[in-house]
C-alpha cells in the first residue's frame, strides 16, 4: 500500500471492523452500530460510510457524500495555495567604479524589487586590479544600505566571496504592510467612484 493510499480513509466495503460509532449526515451522533447495519443506513440515503477515526474504540464512521467532501477539500487547498505569497530573491550587480547616473538607475531597480516584496542580493563584481581595493565595493554597499534604510533591512552583511562581494537586503515588514493598506484603500475608492 502506498503512502498516499494510507492517508485516504476507508469507505463502505473497505471497513472491516465488526461495529462502529456512527455519526449521521447532519453531524449528530447516532450511537454504536454493527458495520453492516451502518453501511445499509448510508446506502438508504445514497451516501457513503467513511471511517474518520480508525484508532478509536470502537472506530468512528460518518455518513457523508465522499465525492463532494474530496472536491471541497481540493478547492480549499487550491485557495490556500493561491493566497500563499512567494518571496523571490532578485540580484542587482554593481561595479566598484560605478557612475552616479548608473548608481541611481540601479537603485531604482532595487527599490522596484523591494516594493514587489522580493529580497535583493547586491553583488559588487571586481576585475583585475580592482581586487586590491575591496573598500570601494564596501563603500557602495554602505551607501546603498543608507539610501534604502527606510524601506529595507540588511539580512546578510557584506562579505567577500572570490572576486565578488555580496549583501542581501529584504523589505521592511512595516513598509510592506503600509503598501498593502494603501492598495486596499485605493481599491475601495475605485469601487466607490464606480457606484
Amino acid at each position: 500500500m502506498s503512502a498516499i493510499a494510507a492517508q485516504e480513509p476507508r469507505l463502505n466495503d473497505q471497513i472491516t471492523v465488526r461495529e462502529c460509532r456512527l455519526i449521521g449526515y447532519d453531524g449528530n451522533q447516532m450511537g454504536i452500530y454493527a458495520t453492516a447495519q451502518a453501511r445499509r443506513i448510508a446506502e438508504d440515503q445514497d451516501l457513503d460510510l467513511v471511517e474518520i477515526a480508525p484508532n478509536a474504540d470502537p472506530p468512528v464512521c460518518r455518513i457523508m457524500d465522499y465525492g463532494k467532501f474530496k472536491y471541497d477539500q481540493a478547492i480549499k487547498a487550491k485557495q490556500a495555495r493561491k493566497n500563499q505569497s512567494r518571496i523571490e530573491t532578485k540580484e542587482m550587480k554593481f561595479r566598484p567604479k560605478i557612475d552616479v547616473g548608473d548608481y541611481a538607475t540601479k537603485k531604482k531597480h532595487v527599490l522596484r524589487f523591494l516594493d514587489a516584496g522580493n529580497k535583493v542580493k547586491i553583488t559588487i563584481m571586481f576585475r583585475g586590479r580592482e581586487m586590491a581595493h575591496p573598500e570601494q565595493g564596501l563603500t557602495i554597499l554602505e551607501r546603498l544600505a543608507d539610501d534604502l534604510k527606510d524601506v529595507a533591512v540588511i539580512e546578510n552583511q557584506p562579505k567577500m566571496e572570490g572576486r565578488n562581494m555580496h549583501m542581501l537586503i529584504a523589505p521592511l515588514p512595516s513598509a510592506q504592510q503600509a503598501k498593502k493598506k494603501k492598495e486596499a484603500s485605493s481599491k475601495e475608492e475605485g469601487t466607490d467612484s464606480n457606484a
